[in-house]
Protein backbone atom coordinates (compact mmCIF):
# COMPACT_ATOMS: atom_id res chain seq x y z
CA UNK A 1 0.00 0.00 0.00
CA UNK A 2 -0.83 2.28 -1.60
CA UNK A 3 -2.29 0.56 -4.22
CA UNK A 4 -2.25 2.04 -8.04
CA UNK A 5 -5.60 3.55 -7.66
CA UNK A 6 -4.73 5.60 -4.71
CA UNK A 7 -1.58 6.74 -5.64
CA UNK A 8 -3.51 7.80 -9.09
CA UNK A 9 -5.96 9.68 -6.50
CA UNK A 10 -2.80 10.92 -4.38
CA UNK A 11 -1.13 12.39 -7.24
CA UNK A 12 -4.30 14.22 -8.06
CA UNK A 13 -4.87 15.57 -4.84
CA UNK A 14 -1.06 16.63 -4.22
CA UNK A 15 -1.34 19.16 -7.59
CA UNK A 16 -4.92 21.05 -6.37
CA UNK A 17 -5.15 20.84 -2.70
CA UNK A 18 -3.79 23.00 -0.29
CA UNK A 19 0.02 21.61 1.40
CA UNK A 20 -1.36 22.57 4.54
CA UNK A 21 -2.70 19.74 4.62
CA UNK A 22 -1.09 16.85 7.14
CA UNK A 23 -2.15 13.69 5.24
CA UNK A 24 -0.56 11.38 8.35
CA UNK A 25 -0.64 7.77 6.02
CA UNK A 26 -1.88 7.17 2.21
CA UNK A 27 -4.75 6.53 3.26
CA UNK A 28 -7.40 7.00 -0.16
CA UNK A 29 -10.81 6.35 0.91
CA UNK A 30 -13.54 5.14 -1.24
CA UNK A 31 -16.34 4.16 1.56
CA UNK A 32 -16.54 3.19 5.25
CA UNK A 33 -18.90 1.24 7.03
CA UNK A 34 -19.29 0.05 11.04
CA UNK A 35 -15.85 0.03 11.97
CA UNK A 36 -14.03 -0.82 8.28
CA UNK A 37 -12.63 1.47 6.30
CA UNK A 38 -12.71 0.82 2.25
CA UNK A 39 -9.72 2.23 0.44
CA UNK A 40 -9.77 2.75 -3.06
CA UNK A 41 -7.88 -0.39 -4.18
CA UNK A 42 -10.08 -2.48 -1.63
CA UNK A 43 -8.00 -2.62 0.94
CA UNK A 44 -10.19 -3.06 4.53
CA UNK A 45 -8.93 -1.27 7.66
CA UNK A 46 -10.31 -1.08 11.08
CA UNK A 47 -10.53 1.71 12.35
CA UNK A 48 -9.20 3.01 16.02
CA UNK A 49 -9.04 6.81 15.28
CA UNK A 50 -13.06 7.49 14.12
CA UNK A 51 -11.81 10.64 11.24
CA UNK A 52 -10.43 12.13 14.48
CA UNK A 53 -12.71 11.15 16.92
CA UNK A 54 -15.98 12.31 14.86
CA UNK A 55 -17.55 8.81 14.37
CA UNK A 56 -18.63 7.47 17.16
CA UNK A 57 -21.46 5.65 16.07
CA UNK A 58 -19.12 3.89 13.29
CA UNK A 59 -19.10 5.01 9.73
CA UNK A 60 -22.72 5.88 8.06
CA UNK A 61 -24.61 4.24 10.99
CA UNK A 62 -27.98 2.94 9.32
CA UNK A 63 -30.10 5.22 11.43
CA UNK A 64 -27.66 8.44 11.33
CA UNK A 65 -27.98 7.89 7.45
CA UNK A 66 -31.77 6.96 7.35
CA UNK A 67 -32.46 10.16 9.57
CA UNK A 68 -29.87 12.40 7.02
CA UNK A 69 -32.02 11.08 4.31
CA UNK A 70 -35.64 11.96 5.41
CA UNK A 71 -34.44 15.35 6.49
CA UNK A 72 -32.30 16.40 3.66
CA UNK A 73 -36.16 15.51 1.33
CA UNK A 74 -37.95 18.05 3.55
CA UNK A 75 -35.33 20.68 4.08
CA UNK A 76 -31.78 21.60 3.33
CA UNK A 77 -31.14 24.92 4.46
CA UNK A 78 -32.85 28.04 5.51
CA UNK A 79 -30.50 29.51 8.10
CA UNK A 80 -31.21 29.12 12.07
CA UNK A 81 -30.11 32.40 12.54
CA UNK A 82 -32.89 34.00 10.84
CA UNK A 83 -35.67 31.36 11.07
CA UNK A 84 -37.45 28.62 12.71
CA UNK A 85 -37.27 24.85 12.56
CA UNK A 86 -37.73 21.98 14.20
CA UNK A 87 -34.38 20.15 14.25
CA UNK A 88 -32.51 23.07 15.41
CA UNK A 89 -34.65 23.68 18.11
CA UNK A 90 -35.48 20.12 19.04
CA UNK A 91 -31.46 19.83 19.41
CA UNK A 92 -31.03 22.72 21.46
CA UNK A 93 -33.33 21.29 23.80
CA UNK A 94 -31.76 17.25 23.63
CA UNK A 95 -28.54 19.06 24.53
CA UNK A 96 -29.46 22.02 27.52
CA UNK A 97 -30.88 18.83 28.97
CA UNK A 98 -27.69 17.13 28.91
CA UNK A 99 -25.88 20.13 31.03
CA UNK A 100 -24.36 19.01 33.72
CA UNK A 101 -25.49 20.20 37.49
CA UNK A 102 -29.10 21.15 36.35
CA UNK A 103 -30.62 24.74 35.97
CA UNK A 104 -31.28 26.33 32.96
CA UNK A 105 -29.03 26.29 29.86
CA UNK A 106 -28.94 27.82 26.51
CA UNK A 107 -27.31 26.27 23.16
CA UNK A 108 -25.87 27.98 19.74
CA UNK A 109 -25.40 25.42 16.85
CA UNK A 110 -22.05 26.24 14.47
CA UNK A 111 -20.63 24.34 12.22
CA UNK A 112 -16.91 23.22 13.58
CA UNK A 113 -15.10 22.97 16.68
CA UNK A 114 -13.27 26.12 15.54
CA UNK A 115 -16.20 28.14 14.92
CA UNK A 116 -17.81 26.93 18.80
CA UNK A 117 -14.73 28.02 20.43
CA UNK A 118 -14.76 31.62 18.78
CA UNK A 119 -18.05 31.63 20.14
CA UNK A 120 -17.23 30.86 23.42
CA UNK A 121 -14.63 33.74 23.96
CA UNK A 122 -16.82 35.91 21.89
CA UNK A 123 -19.70 34.78 24.89
CA UNK A 124 -17.34 35.13 28.02
CA UNK A 125 -15.79 38.47 26.79
CA UNK A 126 -19.44 40.14 26.17
CA UNK A 127 -20.94 38.56 29.12
CA UNK A 128 -17.78 39.51 32.03
CA UNK A 129 -16.83 42.65 29.87
CA UNK A 130 -13.25 41.60 30.75
CA UNK A 131 -10.65 41.04 28.26
CA UNK A 132 -8.40 38.65 29.32
CA UNK A 133 -8.37 34.58 28.16
CA UNK A 134 -5.92 32.40 30.19
CA UNK A 135 -5.80 28.89 28.04
CA UNK A 136 -3.23 25.87 28.94
CA UNK A 137 -0.01 24.45 27.50
CA UNK A 138 -0.33 21.56 25.92
CA UNK A 139 -3.98 22.83 24.56
CA UNK A 140 -5.53 22.43 21.52
CA UNK A 141 -9.00 24.52 20.24
CA UNK A 142 -8.59 24.59 16.45
CA UNK A 143 -6.70 26.54 14.20
CA UNK A 144 -8.64 29.44 12.79
CA UNK A 145 -6.85 32.70 14.64
CA UNK A 146 -8.91 32.93 18.04
CA UNK A 147 -8.82 29.26 18.08
CA UNK A 148 -5.04 29.05 17.30
CA UNK A 149 -4.46 31.26 19.70
CA UNK A 150 -5.43 29.52 22.42
CA UNK A 151 -3.95 26.19 21.06
CA UNK A 152 -0.53 25.72 22.45
CA UNK A 153 0.16 22.11 21.65
CA UNK A 154 2.85 22.73 18.73
CA UNK A 155 4.63 25.88 17.86
CA UNK A 156 4.47 25.39 13.67
CA UNK A 157 0.74 26.01 14.57
CA UNK A 158 1.07 29.28 15.34
CA UNK A 159 4.26 29.69 13.16
CA UNK A 160 3.93 32.56 11.04
CA UNK A 161 0.44 33.48 11.87
CA UNK A 162 1.21 36.82 13.86
CA UNK A 163 -0.12 38.93 15.57
CA UNK A 164 -2.67 36.89 17.18
CA UNK A 165 -5.34 37.44 19.41
CA UNK A 166 -4.39 39.53 22.22
CA UNK A 167 -5.40 38.91 25.41
CA UNK A 168 -4.79 35.55 25.92
CA UNK A 169 -2.17 33.51 28.20
CA UNK A 170 -0.89 30.42 28.51
CA UNK A 171 -0.72 28.64 32.08
CA UNK A 172 0.86 24.95 32.59
CA UNK A 173 -1.67 22.11 32.58
CA UNK A 174 -2.41 19.60 34.85
CA UNK A 175 0.27 17.10 33.44
CA UNK A 176 1.97 15.07 36.05
CA UNK A 177 4.15 12.96 33.84
CA UNK A 178 5.70 15.92 32.81
CA UNK A 179 5.44 18.96 35.23
CA UNK A 180 6.42 22.21 34.21
CA UNK A 181 7.24 22.77 37.84
CA UNK A 182 9.40 19.73 38.30
CA UNK A 183 6.81 18.93 41.33
CA UNK A 184 4.98 15.90 42.37
CA UNK A 185 1.25 14.93 42.96
CA UNK A 186 -0.20 14.99 45.90
CA UNK A 187 2.67 16.76 47.44
CA UNK A 188 2.45 19.44 45.32
CA UNK A 189 -0.82 20.66 46.41
CA UNK A 190 -2.12 21.32 42.66
CA UNK A 191 0.68 23.85 42.30
CA UNK A 192 -0.49 24.07 38.76
CA UNK A 193 -3.22 25.53 39.61
CA UNK A 194 -2.87 27.52 43.20
CA UNK A 195 0.34 29.28 41.96
CA UNK A 196 -1.68 31.21 39.98
CA UNK A 197 -2.06 33.88 42.92
CA UNK A 198 1.39 34.79 43.08
CA UNK A 199 1.95 33.84 39.68
CA UNK A 200 0.04 35.11 36.59
CA UNK A 201 -2.33 37.00 38.93
CA UNK A 202 0.74 38.80 40.61
CA UNK A 203 2.16 40.00 37.70
CA UNK A 204 0.84 39.52 34.62
CA UNK A 205 -2.96 40.14 34.28
CA UNK A 206 -4.97 41.20 37.33
CA UNK A 207 -7.68 38.24 37.49
CA UNK A 208 -10.43 40.96 37.71
CA UNK A 209 -9.55 41.50 33.73
CA UNK A 210 -9.84 37.58 33.30
CA UNK A 211 -13.42 36.49 31.29
CA UNK A 212 -12.59 32.97 31.29
CA UNK A 213 -10.31 30.14 31.88
CA UNK A 214 -10.52 27.89 28.75
CA UNK A 215 -9.05 24.03 29.34
CA UNK A 216 -9.74 20.42 27.60
CA UNK A 217 -10.23 17.91 30.42
CA UNK A 218 -8.47 15.32 28.94
CA UNK A 219 -5.74 17.02 26.42
CA UNK A 220 -6.61 15.37 23.24
CA UNK A 221 -3.73 16.13 20.70
CA UNK A 222 -1.14 16.58 23.41
CA UNK A 223 -1.72 12.75 24.28
CA UNK A 224 -4.73 12.39 26.29
CA UNK A 225 -3.47 13.67 28.85
CA UNK A 226 -5.59 13.64 32.32
CA UNK A 227 -4.73 15.80 35.18
CA UNK A 228 -5.27 14.21 38.92
CA UNK A 229 -8.14 14.47 41.00
CA UNK A 230 -7.89 17.72 42.20
CA UNK A 231 -7.17 19.51 39.73
CA UNK A 232 -10.63 20.65 38.07
CA UNK A 233 -11.86 20.88 41.69
CA UNK A 234 -9.60 23.80 42.52
CA UNK A 235 -9.12 25.84 39.31
CA UNK A 236 -13.51 25.60 39.68
CA UNK A 237 -12.66 27.38 43.40
CA UNK A 238 -10.25 29.66 41.46
CA UNK A 239 -12.52 30.63 38.73
CA UNK A 240 -14.98 31.14 41.17
CA UNK A 241 -13.30 33.08 43.77
CA UNK A 242 -12.38 35.95 40.83
CA UNK A 243 -15.99 35.77 39.13
CA UNK A 244 -14.08 33.89 35.97
CA UNK A 245 -15.95 31.79 33.72
CA UNK A 246 -15.02 28.30 33.27
CA UNK A 247 -14.96 27.08 29.79
CA UNK A 248 -14.14 23.17 29.31
CA UNK A 249 -13.75 22.45 25.42
CA UNK A 250 -15.50 19.55 25.14
CA UNK A 251 -14.98 18.78 21.31
CA UNK A 252 -12.65 15.72 21.00
CA UNK A 253 -14.12 14.48 25.11
CA UNK A 254 -17.62 14.91 24.67
CA UNK A 255 -20.76 12.78 23.78
CA UNK A 256 -19.95 9.93 25.93
CA UNK A 257 -16.81 9.12 24.62
CA UNK A 258 -15.01 8.74 27.71
CA UNK A 259 -17.99 6.68 29.89
CA UNK A 260 -19.76 10.10 30.95
CA UNK A 261 -21.47 12.81 28.19
CA UNK A 262 -18.70 15.12 29.06
CA UNK A 263 -15.66 14.45 30.42
CA UNK A 264 -15.61 17.04 32.77
CA UNK A 265 -18.22 15.09 34.71
CA UNK A 266 -15.32 12.39 36.10
CA UNK A 267 -14.22 15.63 38.09
CA UNK A 268 -17.97 16.38 39.31
CA UNK A 269 -17.40 20.40 38.05
CA UNK A 270 -19.60 21.96 36.52
CA UNK A 271 -18.11 24.62 33.70
CA UNK A 272 -20.09 27.66 32.82
CA UNK A 273 -19.52 27.15 29.20
CA UNK A 274 -19.11 24.41 27.48
CA UNK A 275 -18.18 23.54 23.26
CA UNK A 276 -18.90 20.19 21.33
CA UNK A 277 -18.27 19.64 17.98
CA UNK A 278 -16.86 16.50 16.11
CA UNK A 279 -18.89 13.59 17.10
CA UNK A 280 -22.40 15.15 17.65
CA UNK A 281 -22.84 14.46 14.24
CA UNK A 282 -21.81 11.47 13.84
CA UNK A 283 -19.67 12.63 10.51
CA UNK A 284 -21.96 15.84 9.54
CA UNK A 285 -20.55 19.09 10.21
CA UNK A 286 -22.17 20.47 13.36
CA UNK A 287 -21.24 22.15 16.69
CA UNK A 288 -22.58 23.84 20.15
CA UNK A 289 -21.55 26.30 22.65
CA UNK A 290 -23.63 25.23 25.46
CA UNK A 291 -23.86 28.03 28.29
CA UNK A 292 -25.48 28.62 31.50
CA UNK A 293 -29.05 30.17 30.73
CA UNK A 294 -27.61 33.83 33.05
CA UNK A 295 -24.60 33.75 31.18
CA UNK A 296 -25.80 33.81 27.85
CA UNK A 297 -26.69 37.08 27.43
CA UNK A 298 -25.95 38.61 24.04
CA UNK A 299 -28.87 40.23 22.35
CA UNK A 300 -30.07 39.25 18.88
CA UNK A 301 -27.56 40.56 15.86
CA UNK A 302 -23.85 40.02 17.74
CA UNK A 303 -23.79 36.30 16.81
CA UNK A 304 -24.99 34.18 14.12
CA UNK A 305 -24.10 31.73 11.77
CA UNK A 306 -25.52 31.08 7.87
CA UNK A 307 -24.75 27.47 7.83
CA UNK A 308 -24.91 26.51 11.02
CA UNK A 309 -27.56 23.90 12.91
CA UNK A 310 -27.54 22.87 9.30
CA UNK A 311 -31.45 20.79 9.14
CA UNK A 312 -29.32 18.02 7.93
CA UNK A 313 -26.53 18.16 10.52
CA UNK A 314 -29.47 18.46 13.20
CA UNK A 315 -31.06 15.47 12.22
CA UNK A 316 -27.61 13.27 12.25
CA UNK A 317 -26.91 14.87 15.59
CA UNK A 318 -30.44 13.80 17.33
CA UNK A 319 -30.14 10.29 16.08
CA UNK A 320 -26.39 10.00 17.31
CA UNK A 321 -27.98 11.51 20.68
CA UNK A 322 -30.58 8.76 20.88
CA UNK A 323 -27.96 6.10 19.99
CA UNK A 324 -25.68 7.04 22.61
CA UNK A 325 -28.65 7.44 24.71
CA UNK A 326 -29.81 3.47 24.04
CA UNK A 327 -26.15 2.06 25.18
CA UNK A 328 -23.12 3.77 22.98
CA UNK A 329 -21.91 5.36 26.33
CA UNK A 330 -22.01 2.05 28.28
CA UNK A 331 -20.04 0.30 25.52
CA UNK A 332 -17.64 3.19 25.71
CA UNK A 333 -17.13 2.28 29.72
CA UNK A 334 -16.95 -1.99 28.77
CA UNK A 335 -14.53 -1.62 25.60
CA UNK A 336 -12.75 1.10 27.10
CA UNK A 337 -12.11 -1.12 30.04
CA UNK A 338 -11.17 -4.02 27.72
CA UNK A 339 -9.00 -2.07 25.63
CA UNK A 340 -7.01 -0.75 28.73
CA UNK A 341 -6.37 -4.11 30.55
CA UNK A 342 -4.98 -5.19 27.17
CA UNK A 343 -2.99 -2.10 26.70
CA UNK A 344 -1.60 -2.87 30.52
CA UNK A 345 -0.63 -6.42 29.68
CA UNK A 346 1.70 -5.26 26.49
CA UNK A 347 3.01 -2.59 28.90
CA UNK A 348 4.19 -5.39 31.14
CA UNK A 349 5.83 -7.23 28.07
CA UNK A 350 7.59 -4.14 26.15
CA UNK A 351 9.77 -2.12 27.89
CA UNK A 352 9.57 0.67 25.26
CA UNK A 353 6.11 1.83 26.63
CA UNK A 354 6.15 4.47 29.26
CA UNK A 355 2.54 4.50 30.10
CA UNK A 356 -1.00 3.29 28.74
CA UNK A 357 -3.63 5.57 30.11
CA UNK A 358 -7.63 6.62 29.14
CA UNK A 359 -10.87 6.54 30.47
CA UNK A 360 -13.34 5.38 28.12
CA UNK A 361 -12.63 5.16 24.51
CA UNK A 362 -9.88 7.86 24.93
CA UNK A 363 -7.12 6.08 25.46
CA UNK A 364 -3.16 6.48 25.20
CA UNK A 365 -0.17 4.50 24.71
CA UNK A 366 3.09 6.40 25.23
CA UNK A 367 6.81 5.36 24.37
CA UNK A 368 10.15 5.98 25.74
CA UNK A 369 11.89 5.89 22.70
CA UNK A 370 11.73 8.49 20.20
CA UNK A 371 9.98 7.95 16.77
CA UNK A 372 8.50 4.84 18.20
CA UNK A 373 4.88 5.81 18.15
CA UNK A 374 4.97 7.47 14.42
CA UNK A 375 6.59 3.79 13.33
CA UNK A 376 4.39 1.92 15.24
CA UNK A 377 1.17 3.99 13.82
CA UNK A 378 2.36 4.10 10.42
CA UNK A 379 3.07 0.20 10.67
CA UNK A 380 -0.47 -0.71 12.10
CA UNK A 381 -1.57 1.20 8.62
CA UNK A 382 0.12 -1.11 6.52
CA UNK A 383 -1.11 -4.06 8.52
CA UNK A 384 -5.15 -2.78 8.34
CA UNK A 385 -5.18 -0.85 11.46
CA UNK A 386 -6.01 2.68 11.70
CA UNK A 387 -4.25 5.10 14.63
CA UNK A 388 -3.09 8.47 15.17
CA UNK A 389 0.34 9.47 16.70
CA UNK A 390 -0.60 12.26 19.47
CA UNK A 391 1.87 14.48 22.09
CA UNK A 392 5.49 13.97 21.72
CA UNK A 393 5.71 10.12 21.86
CA UNK A 394 2.54 8.46 21.81
CA UNK A 395 -1.01 7.28 20.20
CA UNK A 396 -4.41 7.33 20.72
CA UNK A 397 -6.65 4.78 20.49
CA UNK A 398 -10.39 6.56 19.83
CA UNK A 399 -11.97 3.64 18.23
CA UNK A 400 -16.19 3.87 17.33
CA UNK A 401 -18.21 4.09 20.69
CA UNK A 402 -19.87 0.98 18.80
CA UNK A 403 -16.62 -1.56 18.38
CA UNK A 404 -17.32 -4.70 19.75
CA UNK A 405 -14.81 -7.26 22.02
CA UNK A 406 -13.66 -9.06 18.83
CA UNK A 407 -12.88 -5.97 17.41
CA UNK A 408 -10.98 -4.59 20.34
CA UNK A 409 -8.73 -7.87 20.55
CA UNK A 410 -8.14 -7.82 17.07
CA UNK A 411 -6.30 -4.32 17.07
CA UNK A 412 -4.51 -5.52 20.40
CA UNK A 413 -3.24 -8.13 17.91
CA UNK A 414 -2.48 -6.06 15.47
CA UNK A 415 -0.36 -3.72 18.06
CA UNK A 416 1.46 -6.65 19.93
CA UNK A 417 2.62 -7.98 16.45
CA UNK A 418 4.10 -4.71 15.38
CA UNK A 419 5.74 -4.07 18.53
CA UNK A 420 7.10 -7.49 18.61
CA UNK A 421 8.38 -6.53 14.86
CA UNK A 422 10.16 -3.23 15.95
CA UNK A 423 11.69 -4.20 19.39
CA UNK A 424 12.35 -8.15 18.38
Amino acid sequence: MPGPNALELISQDEAVASPSLIKEYPLAVDYAEGVVVVDVDGNRFLDFMSGISVTLTGHCHPRVVARVKEQAEKLLHICGTDFYYPTYTALCRRLAEKAPGGGEWRVFLGNSGAEAVEGAVKLARYHTGRPQIIAFNGGFHGRTLGALSLTASKAKYRAGFGPLLPGVQHMPYGNCRSCEYNLTYPECGVHCVESWRDSIFARTVPPDEVAAVIVEPIQGESGHIIPPPEFFPRLRALCDEFGILLIADEIQSGMGRTGKFFAIEHWGVVPDIITLAKGLGSGMPISAIIAKDEIMTWPPGVHGSTFGGNPVACAAALETLDLVDEGLMENAIAMGAHLLDGLRRLASRYTEIADVRGKGLMLAIEFSKDGMAHELEQRCFRRGLLLLVCGENAIRLAAPMIITREDANKALGIIDSVLEELTG
